[in-house]
């Protein structure tokens, strides 16, 4: 009996806190001399600068700057080039040793960093939302979870890792460390079994990633 137990228990997810703490605890992500490492999405400039451009081009086109939410932030390398173009700055994290070592690292008047599991507990209000390469991770209960509470904000800037192919969207997995690539699969929120409804969108920003990786893809949602 108690071994029938144990495979029992042993089928059962861990809950994405953990996962997420694992990870940058034993470096999953890589590493690269750091205390936390989100990976090199969040890292290599061919990836990343690119991206900043056009968000930051995006943000800067307003009159008066907009108030940004950040889920998901991690190591924070995109983000502290962002909080400038904000009026404010939240980032979000799962992981509390993350957080607090990003609230050491990185000071700004307008920037506030919280602790706070997207997928159970309410979000701070905001102009708009910044979510990079996090629902990847994420299965489709928690996806869809997400998703309910982010039609209460005006903008969703939303990256995704996506396969270079055609793909059948939102196949579901098991909260961690991989994505959906996999599974020659990806997140597309307008797609079922989501259906998130837009007033518009576009493609912001596309990297096609060396040695058939797939591509880097952002999208700019107006929801109302």
């Amino acid at each position: 009996m108690p071994k029938r137990n144990a495979k029992i228990r042993q089928k059962i997810p861990w809950p994405t806190k953990d996962v997420m703490q694992q990870i940058y605890e034993q470096n999953l992500w890589g590493s690269h001399n750091t205390k936390f490492y989100s990976g090199e999405g969040s890292h290599k400039p061919e990836i990343v600068t690119p991206y900043l451009e056009k968000v930051q081009a995006f943000l800067s086109s307003f009159t008066t700057p907009i108030s940004i939410l950040d889920l998901g932030c991690g190591d924070f390398n995109i983000g502290k080039q962002l909080v400038e173009f904000s009026k404010s700055y939240i980032a979000i994290d799962i992981v509390p040793s993350l957080i607090k070592y990003n609230k050491q690292k990185f000071v700004a008047n307008n920037l506030t960093f919280l602790c706070i599991d997207i997928v159970t507990e309410p979000l701070p209000d905001s102009d708009c939302i910044i979510l990079r390469q996090v629902l990847q991770h994420l299965s489709n209960a928690e996806v869809h979870q997400i998703l309910k509470k982010l039609t209460q904000f005006k903008y969703i800037i939303l990256t995704e890792h996506l396969t270079n192919e055609n793909f059948e969207p939102n196949k579901d997995i098991i909260s961690g460390q991989g994505i959906r690539l996999k599974k020659k699969s990806g997140i597309n929120i307008l797609a079922p079994p989501f259906n998130f409804k837009v007033k518009e969108y576009k493609e912001l920003q596309h990297t096609k990633l060396l040695n058939g990786k797939g591509c880097i893809v952002t999208y700019l949602y107006r929801v109302f």
